[in-house]
């Protein structure tokens, strides 16, 4: 371990890549609340990257500013595909910048307790902690091999609402597929018109889409589509969920999306190529359907899940005279049926789907209420949607069958 006093010399050779940094040596000192850091960490510490071949993306960029309306403590993480940007009052004696062991900084500060915390830049890149009678030095690297992150646009940004756009993510972004291969569908697309905001995300044996009506969304002419990857929106999700704002904003330019919430910025490489023509297998004709208690389906998918095939989770739904019928069978498990009583007065129908599928709708409506489910046959996409009469809000969830 280097020498911690403020006379350790650093060599060229040993550091010639500070020769580029805007923040020397010896720089950055400051103290904060241990509260508000650990606030901000956590909200920043989801976006460092794990397992990295990069090791600066590993760590936080800590940059301390000095202003007559307040110093403040800027935090960045980024994994190159996205960044968070947030920050917290502090008081700083010296400006500066300095990168610290994200993963490392976050479970220390965690255990020290409530009070201040100062944090000093020292030689080597060597960072000093000290609150109460802990006293510890981390091993940072220089801010200048931190990756630069783009600033959010001085125009063009369009307010959207916090509780609409959070229901949207939550009702859309288990539909996203996980397969790398099929690029375009691994985000949901966000679809802005001046009095309407919409989500739609597919898998392509899947889609759910949902539309917020009657929404004033200045700023948006015509329609404006935007394709999020999957890790923006968890990441978005988690922002909405812990900010009291009523609405955030939203910009982009052509790489990168930008959302501001609050005092914190996310943003995110763009997924480039076309989203498919969701519109087209939206059904049209699905004339028979049966309405049931969303918590009674529920129930009985559990129930006759533990014994569908391990492989394809597939269940029949089995339409009768006043009766949903539901039932699994595999060589391994055994069977099972479960019948629920409903009204149903078309003809006899029996169609197979993937039983995660539907209780990953159900889950994401909540286990109240009615659910309202609409069939053509046996061949053609089943479609899905709560039976909630909000005319506001369209929520819709359409499944391809599985031959049983």
């Amino acid at each position: 371990m280097p020498a911690t006093g403020e006379n350790t010399v650093t060599t060229a050779t040993q550091d010639s890549e500070m020769t580029t940094n805007a923040a020397p040596t010896g720089n950055l000192e400051i103290t904060v609340s241990r509260a508000e850091l650990l606030r901000e960490l956590t909200a920043a510490q989801s976006v460092v990257e794990r397992k990295t071949t990069i090791p600066i993306l590993s760590n936080f960029l800590f940059e301390a500013t000095q202003a007559e309306d307040g110093d403040r403590l800027t935090i960045t993480a980024t994994d190159l595909d996205q960044s968070l940007k947030t920050s917290c009052s502090a008081r700083v004696k010296k400006a500066g910048a300095c990168t610290i062991p994200a993963r490392k900084l976050y479970d220390y500060i965690k255990l020290l307790p409530e009070g201040d915390i100062s944090i000093k830049l020292m030689d080597n890149h060597w960072v000093q902690i000290r609150a109460g009678r802990s006293n510890t030095k981390m091993v940072g690297m220089a801010r200048a091999n931190f990756p630069q992150v783009p600033e959010f646009p001085a125009a063009g940004a369009v307010k959207l609402p916090v509780v609409a756009l959070k229901n949207m993510v939550s009702k859309t972004i288990f539909a996203i597929s996980n397969e790398e291969s099929r690029y375009t569908l691994n985000g949901a697309l966000l679809v802005l018109k001046a009095e309407s905001m919409a989500m739609v995300a597919t898998d392509g044996h899947r889609l759910a889409h949902i539309e917020k009506l009657n929404e004033q969304l200045e700023g948006v002419q015509g329609e404006k589509k935007t394709l999020i990857p999957r890790k923006a929106l968890s990441e978005l999700s988690g922002l909405l969920s812990n900010t009291d704002a009523d609405s955030i904003e939203f910009a982009d330019d052509d790489q990168t999306l930008f959302f501001r919430v609050g005092g914190r910025v996310l943003t995110s490489r763009k997924l480039t190529g076309q989203f498919p023509n969701y519109e087209a297998v939206l059904p049209r004709d699905n004339n028979k359907f049966v309405i049931v208690r969303s918590e009674d389906l529920m129930g009985s998918i559990q129930r006759v899940a533990q014994f569908a095939d391990e492989r394809s989770g597939a269940i029949k739904i089995r339409l009768e005279q006043n009766e949903l019928k539901l039932s699994s069978s595999s060589t391994d498990a055994g069977e099972s049926e479960d019948s629920i009583e409903t009204p149903y007065n078309y003809d006899p129908l029996v169609v197979g789907f993937n039983s995660q599928y539907l209780l990953d709708f159900l889950k994401a409506i909540g286990n109240t209420g009615e659910v309202r489910l609409e069939f053509k046959d046996a061949q053609s996409a089943g479609q899905m949607r709560p039976e909630d009469g909000n005319e506001d809000v369209k929520y819709r969830y359409i499944l391809m069958p599985m031959r049983i």
